[in-house]
């Protein structure tokens, strides 16, 4: 069993997983995940989410994901990037970049509500397990559920005709 390494935030350390997740923005469902020790970097992912199937031809991610080596990869695969930018000390977004920010986020929020479902309604995203494999099946299941949850969700919208 491996160690599972602190991550810091704000000068805080913390342990666990992470659950990174493609999310279909249309019908907020998890097409796939990936779930990694916390002290694993976002943009260290991202190979596990893309995928040649998904109709879809952008990338919506936050600033997390940046960096020239994404934006290659995301151009070999011929995929749009739609990650945020960030401003940096001295030199803020321009307006143009404060409304892109904007029009990206509208779509990044339908991901957010996929962890906010989990977190808010399905007991939380404290995974109290110990090793990476058992935290792959408590994530995993979670998953299933909030997929399970949301189909249902769709189904009463759009009921199917009998």
């Amino acid at each position: 069993m491996g160690a599972v390494f602190p991550t810091s935030k704000h000068g805080k350390s913390h342990y666990g997983y992470k659950n990174h997740v493609n999310v279909d923005r249309t019908h907020k469902l998890i097409r796939r995940y990936h779930v990694s020790a916390a002290a694993v970097h976002d943009s260290q992912a991202v190979d596990a989410l893309l995928t040649r199937g998904n109709t879809g031809s952008g990338v919506w991610a936050d600033a997390a994901y940046r960096s020239e080596d994404m934006e290659a990869k995301l151009k070999a695969r011929k995929l749009t990037s739609h990650i945020h930018r960030k401003g940096k000390r001295g030199k803020p977004l321009t307006e143009q970049a404060k409304g892109s920010k904007r029009t990206k986020s509208s779509v990044r929020v339908r991901v957010e509500h996929v962890f906010g479902a989990q977190a808010n309604d399905m007991g939380g995203t404290l995974v109290r397990t110990i090793g990476l494999a058992r935290a792959k099946a408590r994530i995993g299941m979670k998953n299933l559920a909030c997929n399970m949850r949301r189909l249902g969700q769709l189904r009463r919208i759009n009921p199917c005709p009998t």
